[in-house]
């Protein structure tokens, strides 16, 4: 019988038909049961899974623990690329139902084959284990106001012509109309604005709690998506790479000839103009961006909030670290997050380059800090390190 384990790394809920909703046992449920009542642990997986989806194998990640489920008439094991055994699956019922729990820490790489009794190989994958704790800043607090988000369509752009986007505006409860904001600008926008998502910046929450705080002053959120181009059906924003990557003033002239423009239209807003009180943040590319923006309009964009940031060779900016100490000192303030496990391929090494980042901006003794993590490339980490960083970067203007 052929069996195939299939990887999920992310652990959510989605719907099954039109209203039910459908979500896996916790892990440490099944784990237990396993052990202690092998039919219950069974019973757990199949009324989650179904048949089909176990047939053909499954594999489930919750925090740090993975769940491996397979029906087969033959015994299979995990284990490593290089041969050694992780872990074998135990039998669960007559049907043929093996599942086996591994918690393997945390920031951590599983490089894993299936194997079953005979030598055969059922598939081979690469899980990235890593797991945070959401501070309380990233949760609505009673008492707390919630600012009001509208979401919009631009599509008519001259400095991106023949691009789509959408963007999201943030307006705390506590902006007064016909005062000035302070203004920050978040790239990848839409996501990092989600506030219902599990695993997501939920931006606007932290602000919440911020501004009420008084750990940041009233600021109003852009939240910009990369254009997709008129021409392309669905997938990836195929502009990204141009806006974010690319250097020069082409992006942050589209932001204050476009987009802010735009904003100040609909919602008849004002910003401050000292640029201390103007923040671009992204991970990324999208923090190479922010630090492009900045670096070319320091008048309009003091403040960079950033997180794997993509100073590699992809279209230059891998160039900044010797920018950086071979210019005079900007008035820039950032606060920057790398992390340890992050991408090494053909276009540069992502720990490097941001070490390199880092001693430039020490080397002109710019204001900045920079936060490491043990994790990969992605938001995981920038999301529950958000409320620290963002409180930092204003506290400048705060303490005022």
């Amino acid at each position: 019988m052929k069996t195939v384990l299939l990887i999920s790394i992310v652990s959510f809920s989605f719907a099954f038909g039109q209203n039910k909703k459908w979500s896996p046992p916790p892990v440490t449920d099944v784990e237990k049961a396993i052990i202690e009542n092998p039919a219950q642990a069974a019973k757990l997986i199949r009324s989650s899974f179904g048949s089909g989806t176990l047939v053909k194998g499954k594999h489930w990640v919750e925090n740090t623990r993975i769940l491996w489920m397979v029906e087969s008439e033959q015994p299979v094991s995990i284990y490593t690329k290089d041969g050694s055994l992780l872990t074998a699956l135990k039998k669960l019922d007559d049907k043929g139902l093996q599942a086996a729990v591994m918690n393997p820490g945390n920031q951590v790489i599983v490089d894993f084959v299936a194997k079953a009794e005979s030598g055969k190989e059922f598939n081979k994958a690469t899980i990235k284990i890593e797991n945070y704790s959401y501070p309380p800043e990233s949760f609505y607090k009673e008492g707390v106001p919630k600012g009001a988000i509208t979401r919009h369509s631009f599509n008519d752009s001259k400095i991106y012509p023949d691009t789509n986007r959408e963007l999201e505006v943030y307006i705390p409860a506590q902006y007064k109309k016909g005062s000035a904001a302070s203004l920050l600008v978040f790239q990848d926008g839409l996501r990092h604005a989600e506030v219902a998502s599990s695993g997501g910046l939920r931006a606007p929450v932290v602000m919440d709690n911020l501004i009420a705080a008084g750990d940041m002053p009233v600021t109003i959120g852009i939240f910009v998506n990369p254009g997709s181009l008129k021409t392309q059906k669905g997938g990836k924003p195929r502009n990204r790479s141009v806006e974010y990557d690319s250097l020069g003033d082409t992006y942050v002239n589209f932001l204050l000839d476009e987009i802010i423009p735009f904003v100040k239209e609909k919602h008849g807003v004002s910003f401050v103009d000292d640029p201390a009180h103007r923040a671009i943040a992204g991970g990324s590319s999208g923090c190479a961006c922010a630090w492009t923006a900045a670096w070319e309009r320091p008048d309009k964009f003091g403040k960079v909030l950033g997180w794997v940031g993509t100073f590699v060779d992809i279209r230059g900016a891998n160039a900044y670290p010797s920018l950086v100490r071979k210019t005079e000192r900007k008035p820039i303030r950032a606060a920057l997050l790398g992390e340890k496990q992050d991408i090494d391929n053909q276009f540069g090494n992502w720990p490097l380059a941001n070490r390199q980042m880092e001693t430039a901006l020490r080397f002109q003794n710019y204001d900045y800090r920079y936060w490491w993590g043990n994790g990969f490339h992605g938001s995981r980490h920038a999301a529950v390190m958000l409320p620290a960083m963002m409180r930092w970067l204003w506290s400048d203007v705060t303490a005022e």
